[in-house]
């Protein structure tokens, strides 16, 4: 029972060899690419019940930080921004330099670097599924901390109440399955590979 608490897992599994520096300059840019091209894929998946749709890409925004680690994690999301400025890869319909900084998304999609960042940070050394999902959640924080804020912003809204509400209390109870989810699919992996 113990163990199964512990944030890390001194086991070092070949999953754990994407996160690496020393990993093939071939091996990280594939791994970049692919959470990026992930993370356009789960914009195509949205419902929009108000301003803020609820879509998979924080699946790829949270694996990336866990599968590839801060820095090449920061760079998948980076990647994911940049075809957004020419190619239409947002959740919206529009893409470029003015729908990213004109939508009342924008600041979700500005934290995603961040986000990843700080997942890939923390799960470093917490790596176990305790350690995984606290890292998920950390970086969850700070995306809907980012992302409220533009979008009150953004949207005009007259009370923070309203932007909290629409921005991240309707999100709570799917951005936690997404944790979970995460968290255990990455914990697998490492047992398996």
């Amino acid at each position: 029972m113990i163990s199964t608490l512990k944030l890390s897992s001194p086991h070092v599994t070949s999953v754990d060899s994407l996160r690496q520096e020393r990993a093939s300059a071939t091996v990280q840019v594939l791994g970049i690419l692919a959470f990026a091209l992930l993370t356009a894929l789960g914009a195509q998946v949205r419902i929009y019940l108000w301003e803020v749709p609820f879509s998979l890409q924080t699946l790829f925004v949270y694996g990336s930080g866990l599968y590839l680690g801060w820095r090449n994690g920061m760079l998948a999301q980076l990647l994911y921004l940049a075809l957004g400025m020419v190619a239409p890869v947002f959740a919206g319909d529009g893409f470029g330099p003015a729908y990213l900084f004109g939508a009342v998304t924008g600041g979700y999609l500005l934290a995603w670097p961040i986000t990843a960042a700080a997942v890939g940070l923390f799960s470093k050394r917490w790596n176990s599924l305790v350690g995984s999902t606290l890292s998920l959640a950390i970086g969850s924080v700070i995306l809907f901390t980012i992302g409220v804020t533009w979008f009150h912003f953004a949207a005009g809204h007259a009370t923070w109440f309203e932007s909290i509400d629409k921005g991240w209390l309707r999100f709570i109870p799917v951005d936690l399955a997404k944790i979970m989810l995460v968290s255990l699919v990455y914990t697998g992996t490492r047992r398996v590979f």
